[in-house]
């Protein structure tokens, strides 16, 4: 079997004038970039609540869409934010557990690593384009490939998207262990970096099968780029989660204000393309018991070790 390697493809590496010569690259952050947001409500505590994300396209495009959220919530909270962009290599859950930020937007796999080593806990979860606050996970394939069931991916090339991705690595390992699929079947396998990196290896003749993000993957596949093998059944969204000594009231009024956050409707002005993000329809409550089966499945498959 070939060795497993990682590509490194999510996160930005140059400044924002990189970004406007080139905005659907993406790159790695070597630094840590942060976006203080502009303040207009009352100074009720005097430090910044640092809100973390890793999930982005490019740097751009990232602040764009999160600065008008995070001034949402400044406005609904009274309270001060900044944005933080995670450097290459840097791990979210970690930089919870030290308390580098308190606010992250993260996938349920992560949310779990992070409250199982960390003690993180859950505000909300996202609402898809579907009204739902949970999310799949495909296997494509290219669209003239010979396969036509899960089973049929034994001695493939396969190709997942990051790592640490509940839809482009997690959730797909699932649907394998269901279907008695070992990562052995496969003549290969690697991670790409992200579900669009992955799907266009599929694309592109160099892998036969994709584990990916399930909107993505039907979009692409209505363009003709791919076709959906399977698609996994239904398991948390990604969504808003906090440190374990985050302040209870600041907790109270954050979620409360994500709750209420109706990005389609009353707080749709100043959104930027808010409908491609994992919470186009904004959030519900979350509680820890709602990622319990795949926390279950996180420990069969060795991903909490």
């Amino acid at each position: 079997m070939t060795r497993k390697k990682e590509k490194c493809c999510d996160s930005i590496v140059f400044f924002l004038l990189v970004t406007v010569l080139f905005p659907s690259v993406c790159f790695a952050l070597e630094k840590p970039v942060e976006v203080d947001i502009p303040f207009q409500g009352q100074d009720l505590e005097a430090e910044t609540i640092v809100f973390g994300f890793n999930l982005c396209r490019s740097l751009k495009e990232d602040i764009q869409k999160y600065v008008p959220f995070l001034k949402y919530l400044s406005t609904a909270t009274g309270y001060k934010f900044r944005l933080r962009f995670i450097q290459k290599d840097a791990s979210i859950a970690d930089d919870l557990g030290r308390g580098v930020i308190q606010l992250a937007a993260v996938c349920a796999g992560t949310y779990i690593l992070a409250n199982e080593k960390y003690g993180v806990v859950p505000l909300a979860r996202g609402v898809s384009s579907q009204g739902k606050s949970e999310c799949q996970a495909v296997i494509v394939v290219a669209p003239d490939s010979p396969m036509q069931t899960i089973e049929d991916v034994r001695g493939k090339r396969l190709v997942f998207g990051s790592k640490t991705s509940t839809q482009g690595h997690l959730i797909p390992l699932i649907i394998f262990a269901r279907h008695n699929i070992s990562l052995d079947d496969f003549v290969s396998y690697e991670w790409t970096g992200s579900s669009h990196n992955c799907a266009e290896a599929v694309a592109s003749g160099e892998a036969d099968v994709c584990g990916m993000q399930d909107e993505l993957g039907k979009e692409l596949a209505r363009e003709g780029f791919v076709r959906i093998l399977f698609a996994s059944s239904y398991y948390p969204s990604s969504g808003i989660v906090a440190g374990k000594n985050f302040d209870s009231v600041k907790f109270e009024k954050i979620k409360k204000a994500l709750i209420e956050f109706e990005p389609g409707g009353a707080h749709a002005q100043g959104l930027y393309h808010w409908d491609k993000t994992a919470m186009p329809n904004g959030f519900v409550e979350a509680k820890d018991e709602d990622y319990q089966e795949l926390r279950e499945w996180s420990r069969k498959l060795g991903l909490l070790e």
